[in-house]
């Protein structure tokens, strides 16, 4: 008997590259980066515990001087010296 002639079947060695280190653009995409910072925290947290002077200019031109002494979402609380302490909404700043 005389033995058959066989092909043998293999992949070409374009194929085992292309498997084996993925193209760069097809790979996975970056994430889109945080919609939150934390850098107004932080900011805020830094002059509070500070006790950094600050001037506020409003919209309208008044100027305001004081220290932070809390914060929220919507507006820091201002202490002034020798004066009430004052909400300010951040959208009047």
């Amino acid at each position: 008997m005389e033995p058959a002639n066989r092909k043998l079947i293999r992949p070409s060695l374009t194929e085992v590259k292309d498997q084996r280190t993925p193209n760069r653009k097809e790979g996975p995409k970056k994430s889109m980066p945080p919609d939150q910072t934390n850098a107004e925290n932080f900011y805020y947290l830094k002059q509070m515990q500070s006790k950094t002077p600050m001037t506020i200019v409003l919209k309208d031109g008044e100027t305001l001087k004081g220290v932070i002494e809390w914060y929220d979402k919507t507006c820091p609380k201002v202490n002034r010296d020798g004066e009430l302490g004052l909400l300010i909404f951040k959208s009047n700043i």
